[in-house]
């Protein structure tokens, strides 16, 4: 079975709406009947008479059919205001006699109370309107009345107060980037606070895209509980950074809004904070932004919850959590948001690499070659003298000359730029003073990757995830080798 629900005052309302709209198109159809009813013809010819002709005509079947939709919208407004008549005189005779009587003794009792101190002795008080406080409630018993939703912009209303017994009003929810009402305090002897209102949603242009704060629960008394404070407005999502060019930092992505929550029970998220930019080669990405502080919690059983931190870019750090809410009663829990995970470098092929030269004798100098665009082969120089490349950043290796006692091997810089090696006993590297280590005897053959020789190709190197290797060279004497 279907049910109607029929308010009179809604009915009336949507009744004068209506007729407001009829009225707003009737006066647009006035204003458009000279300037489409009377169109002049672009010339003297008989073929620019019949165009206008035609548009004017046009004009004159709007303004006929106008005229017919505007008695039609009157009639309908019209039946709406007979149906929301009809709907209060069902209401008024459907009203039990014995709620007259109540009403009717109720105000004789309430009357005195009524008259000097501002509120009934019985009863609850009634609720705001539109970012107005509730009503209070009966000083002998009686609820607060639920304070009004505020418009975008405006406080919500607070809830009423209670009196001997009854429980206290409920807060308004906040308008747009604006605090909820605060929830009404219980009854005196016996009567739980009401809750606070939640806070308004961020929105950009109010409030500097700030969320609103949750309202405060009302405060119990002798007997009862204090009121949940109200849920603080959804944030903003933090900007995410900039990306960068191929040598710069990308930037850090912008924090989340900040919640702040008072009462009990009361719970709040900071918002999220922005990711972090992604970069190109040889740079690092943005750090993500800071979660949202979560809040300030004031009665039992407080829980705030910072907000995640953003996402880093490639090769950049995560963001830092947020805060937890300060909780100063019993049983408060404040835990520090998540901070994100470190941004994923993507997979790039290592780009420099240090080409090897055989000398031709003992005096001889060669420099090493221009850095190439991806090594891939392992050289040999000589028959029985291997260079060999380094590994990862994270240690130190050199290269080993074998079958060389003389050989001195010599680290090269981090593929930075190109670097030459003198062919002399005591070589120093020209870009970065790095000194030799002498090697009493050829070292051991490490996994060879990254450098390249002339004529003796050897093995595919593999390629690495946005970072150059150290690559070594060696140099050693020609009577030793």
């Amino acid at each position: 079975m279907s049910y109607v629900v029929a308010i009179p005052a809604l009915l009336s309302a949507t009744a004068g709406d209506v007729g407001r709209i009829g009225d707003a198109l009737a006066g647009a159809g006035a204003t458009a009947l000279g300037p489409t009813t009377s169109v002049l013809a672009a010339g003297a010819d008989e073929v620019s008479e019949a165009v206008a002709a035609l548009f004017g005509g046009y004009a004159q079947a709007y303004q006929v059919v106008s005229a017919q939709a505007a008695t039609f919208h009157g009639q309908f407004v019209q039946a709406l205001i007979a149906g929301a008549g009809t709907y209060a005189g069902a209401e008024a005779a459907n009203a039990s006699p014995l709620q007259a009587v109540e009403q009717q003794i109720l105000g004789v009792v309430n009357a005195p109370t009524q008259a000097l101190l501002g509120r009934p002795l019985i009863g609850d008080g009634s609720n705001g309107g539109p970012g107005q406080n509730g009503g209070a409630g009966g000083l002998l018993f009686g609820n607060g009345g639920r304070g009004g939703d505020g418009l975008p912009g405006q406080v919500g209303g607070n809830g009423g107060a209670a009196g001997l017994l009854g429980n206290g009003g409920a807060g308004g929810t906040g308008g747009a980037g604006v605090a909820g009402g605060s929830g009404g305090t219980g009854g005196l002897l016996f009567g739980n606070g009401g809750a606070g209102g939640n806070g308004g949603a961020a929105m950009a242009g109010i409030k500097g895209g700030i969320a609103g704060h949750g309202g405060a629960g009302g405060s119990a008394l002798l007997f009862g509980d204090g009121g949940v404070g109200g849920q603080g407005g959804t944030g903003l999502t933090g900007a995410a950074g900039i990306n960068p060019s191929i040598s710069g930092v990308g930037a850090t992505g912008a924090p989340g809004s900040i919640d702040v929550l008072s009462g009990v029970n009361g719970r709040v998220v900071g918002g999220t904070g922005g990711d972090g930019a992604d970069v190109g080669l040889g740079s690092t990405g943005g750090t993500g932004g800071a979660g949202g502080f979560a809040g300030i919690f004031a009665g039992a059983v407080g829980d705030g919850i910072g907000g995640n931190g953003g996402t880093g870019g490639a090769g950049g750090n995560g963001g830092a959590g947020g805060e937890g809410g300060f909780v100063f009663v019993d049983n408060g829990a404040s835990n520090g948001g998540t901070s994100a995970a470190m941004g994923t470098s993507p997979a790039r092929p290592v780009v420099q690499a240090v080409q090897a030269v055989p000398a031709a004798g003992r005096s001889a100098t060669f420099p090493a070659t221009a850095l190439a665009a991806v090594a891939e082969r392992v050289a040999v120089a000589q028959p029985g003298c291997r260079a060999v490349p380094a590994g990862p950043v994270a240690r130190a290796v050199t290269a080993a000359m074998r079958g060389c006692l003389s050989g001195t091997a010599v680290p090269a810089a981090w593929g930075a730029r190109a670097v030459e090696v003198a062919r002399e006993p005591r070589a120093v590297l020209q870009a970065v003073a790095v000194r030799a280590a002498p090697l009493p005897q050829a070292g051991p053959t490490l996994p060879a990757v990254v450098l390249a020789a002339t004529r003796v190709p050897v093995a595919p190197a593999a390629p690495e995830a946005s970072a150059v290797w150290a690559a070594t060279a060696a140099t050693a004497d020609a009577a030793a080798c």
